[in-house]
């Protein structure tokens, strides 16, 4: 009987590579995880939905969900129009301009929140202005959905660019050749293209403002059931020294994030498919 021909994988050593990648992974991500669900389980059941459905909490739950998904979409709109300008334009300090979208990433964020309060407060520059139409900025969920769009921003920008780029011109010429305007072009042949890319960069950057802290708690004001943010509920925990409660908090907020990611990955696979079968 002959010797069997021994197939080779394709990357070299993938076990060793696999197993260092599950060990980090275990040690960074699930470790620290699973540390919350061991927290919460000092808590009885009864006791753990008493804490995550409390007044204060649920009313922080929906002061971060609404201001992370107002500030996402304003991301999708906003981080598609730049991206476009930096792809599609030559101008003076694009460089720069390139640059500086990836300002929030670097920038500590409590830099962050408390340079936004100075500007938007109503003794200062931008707040003073709004004043005098009655409307307050800081210290109010504006000011909140402002400091998360500035965090969320890059997150859009940086997955629709690359994809953006690779989009020939010349189908933008042939739709205008046909008599397609601006928006028809846009619709019918630029926006399924870039799709998937941008449903990625809107849910990263919804998750991300969801988990906000540094940058926003200074402009939230941390008025409860008005201002207050669900990181905050976190800290106001933990600084009582209730880690059950803290973490069973955490918890929920952990599944809020992962149900997002979740929908985002359905969603990217479908439209994929959908573009691919149009390509």
């Amino acid at each position: 009987m002959g010797k069997r021909n021994k197939t080779k994988s394709v990357i070299p050593g993938l076990g060793l590579s696999l197993g260092i990648t599950i060990t980090i992974l275990s040690f960074i991500v699930l470790i620290p995880l699973c540390s919350l669900i061991v927290y919460s389980s000092q808590l009885t059941f009864s006791e753990f939905i008493n804490v995550v459905t409390a007044p204060r909490v649920l009313a922080s739950y929906r002061v971060s969900l609404l201001t992370s998904f107002i500030a996402s979409v304003i991301n999708a709109v906003m981080g598609v129009i730049l991206a476009f300008v930096l792809v599609r334009y030559q101008f003076p300090g694009k460089r720069i301009m390139d640059g500086i979208i990836e300002l929030p990433f670097a920038l500590p964020t409590a830099v962050a929140g408390i340079a936004l309060t100075h500007l938007l407060v109503e003794q200062n520059t931008i707040g003073s202005f709004f004043a005098k139409f009655g409307i307050q900025i800081a210290y109010t969920p504006i000011g909140i959905t402002i400091a998360m769009i500035f965090i969320g921003i890059p997150f859009v920008v940086r997955s629709v660019q690359p994809v953006l780029e690779k989009v020939e011109g010349e189908y933008e010429e042939a739709a205008y050749i046909m008599g397609a305007n601006g928006f028809q072009t846009f619709w019918k042949v630029i926006l399924p293209e870039i799709k998937p890319a941008l449903i990625g960069g809107f849910s990263l950057a919804f998750a991300r403002c969801l988990g906000e802290y540094g940058s926003v708690v200074f402009i939230a004001g941390n008025k409860p059931f008005e201002t207050e943010i669900a990181p905050l509920a976190i800290m106001s925990e933990l600084q009582e020294f209730d880690y059950p409660a803290a973490t069973s908090i955490a918890l929920v907020m952990l599944s809020f994030a992962f149900i997002i990611l979740f929908v985002n990955a359905v969603i990217q696979s479908r439209a994929s498919k959908i573009v691919n079968g149009i390509n």
